[in-house]
């Protein structure tokens, strides 16, 4: 009985910690936020004379198309900046007192990684109503596949990039490994353009499609490309091999 609460007790702190932390730095919700708003109106107006609706799926336009791959850039900013906050951290000296302590190395992996995905699906919730404006639909079974989608796609992305950044031995050399992975695992998503030929081949390949497809799925029925069932088995499979893989990492620091 006294097993549990030394696990989920520190979890929770760290993941608190977290949420805390993130609602005090303005400028850090304001970019999480306002950069994929401005690029979703700009690249979805710009790019939307130049795709038919007919040959996107999920949305009546461009903007509606690309709308949850804007909920999909705001859970890798979220990752990004969460992950050079735990970089920060190690070389401040906060984690590696966290780290010698009776916690286990699982526990922090996890509490990382929730309070990351706590902060993106709560920004994601904050979007999601725009959805309406695009051709979305919002139902109560919607939004809840909707928020399944996006907490699948928070906790994959987000271990991924605790796993690089407890690896990383400085934030510039992150930003290296996060231009060389992770920002194109979010453009081979499925959130700019459809999977089509050899491109679409190596698409699928990537676990983020699946989480986007669901996403889509979720609020523009018919227009996922794929089975919902199978879009967020795959999104949640890798959820849990990320967080298997980070915890892993963690334990062997």
């Amino acid at each position: 009985m006294n097993v549990q609460p030394r696990f989920w007790e520190p979890t929770f702190a760290l993941a608190q910690r977290e949420l805390v932390r993130f609602f005090r730095q303005r400028g850090r919700v304001f970019g999480a936020l306002g950069t994929p708003l401005f690029l979703w109106a700009l690249l979805g107006t710009g790019f939307g004379r130049h795709f038919q609706a007919s040959h996107l799926g999920g949305g009546e336009s461009y903007l509606g198309y690309f709308f949850p791959g804007m909920i999909a850039m705001v859970v890798l900013f979220t990752a990004v900046f969460s992950a050079i906050s735990i970089i920060q951290d190690r070389t401040g000296g906060v984690l590696q007192a966290v780290v010698v302590s009776p916690v286990p190395r699982a526990a922090v992996a996890l509490g990382l990684v929730l309070g990351g995905t706590a902060v993106a699906a709560i920004q994601a919730l904050i979007l999601l109503p725009l959805s309406l404006q695009v051709g979305g639909q919002l139902s109560l079974l919607g939004v809840t596949l909707a928020v399944a989608s996006i907490l699948a796609m928070a906790i994959g992305v987000g271990a991924t990039a605790l796993l690089f950044a407890w690896r990383s031995a400085s934030v510039q050399s992150f930003h290296a490994i996060m231009n060389l992975v992770l920002f194109p695992m979010w453009i081979l998503s499925g959130a700019l353009f459809p999977p089509s030929g050899w491109l679409g081949k190596l698409m699928l390949l990537n676990p983020v499609t699946y989480a986007v497809a669901a996403l889509r799925a979720s609020l523009f029925p018919g227009g996922g490309g794929m089975p919902l069932w199978l879009a967020l088995g795959v999104s949640w499979a890798f959820a849990v091999a990320a967080i298997g893989a980070a915890s892993a990492v963690v334990r062997r620091a």
